[in-house]
């Protein structure tokens, strides 16, 4: 159902993530931490219930979830959010709630999955390859 996003990712390019970390609350030493690393995205899917795990040299995060389906999330920052989760096509959209509202949008084109990340009007890119 999902194959088009099972696999392991890897950070190839990253637009405007200062500017999204900040519209956040991340403060000043995280956000200069997070800019500097290229974390990986394991994503697999059985039964309907997704499991993406970010790894990296920071912190490893892990949610676990069905899409639909409100649960609580603590972000690679810290921030305690509530999210669901959304498909159109080959687009999983994460909607996130707390002191900050926020999205986080992948979307998947063979190779290469693109995370549109947006709070309080500011949208960050990044790009991730699909690794061999």
């Amino acid at each position: 159902m999902a194959d088009f996003a099972t696999g392991t990712w890897q950070l190839v390019e990253t637009e405007n993530f200062d500017a999204y970390m900040k519209a956040v609350g991340v403060g000043l030493v995280m956000r200069k931490m997070a800019a500097t690393i290229k974390p990986t995205q394991e994503i697999t899917v059985e039964n309907g219930r997704w499991k993406i795990k970010t790894i990296s040299t920071l912190k490893t995060t892990e949610i676990d979830f069905v899409i639909g389906d409100v649960f609580e999330e603590t972000t690679a920052d810290g921030r305690k959010v509530q999210t669901v989760m959304s498909m159109d096509g080959q687009k999983l959209m994460a909607t996130q709630k707390g002191d900050v509202d926020s999205t986080i949008c992948r979307e998947w084109s063979g190779d290469t999955m693109v995370m549109k990340l947006t709070a309080q009007d500011v949208v960050c890119t990044r790009t991730y390859k699909r690794s061999k």
